[in-house]
């Protein structure tokens, strides 16, 4: 059995969390657990998978957030 991780995306601004999440999503084998609202334009999202999937997935994810606005953190 492989390994599991949580993966937290977190991005200034709703549109580029969506944008990212998108990209996770269709990148790897993953599935998003929820997101949360912390205040101040800022969002997150929490993935689950095995460990490889999450690390390329929020590779994946950063980059396309960073194309429309602004990643604050990336945690796997």
């Amino acid at each position: 059995m492989a390994k599991q991780a949580i993966g937290i995306l977190e991005t200034k601004g709703f549109i580029a969390l969506v944008e990212g999440c998108d990209a996770a999503l269709k990148a790897a084998d993953i599935r998003m657990t929820g997101w949360d609202k912390i205040g101040s334009g800022l969002v997150t999202a929490f993935f689950a998978g095995d460990v490889a999937a999450v690390k390329a997935a929020l590779a994946a994810a950063a980059t396309a957030a960073a194309s429309v606005g602004s990643v604050t953190s990336v945690q796997v």
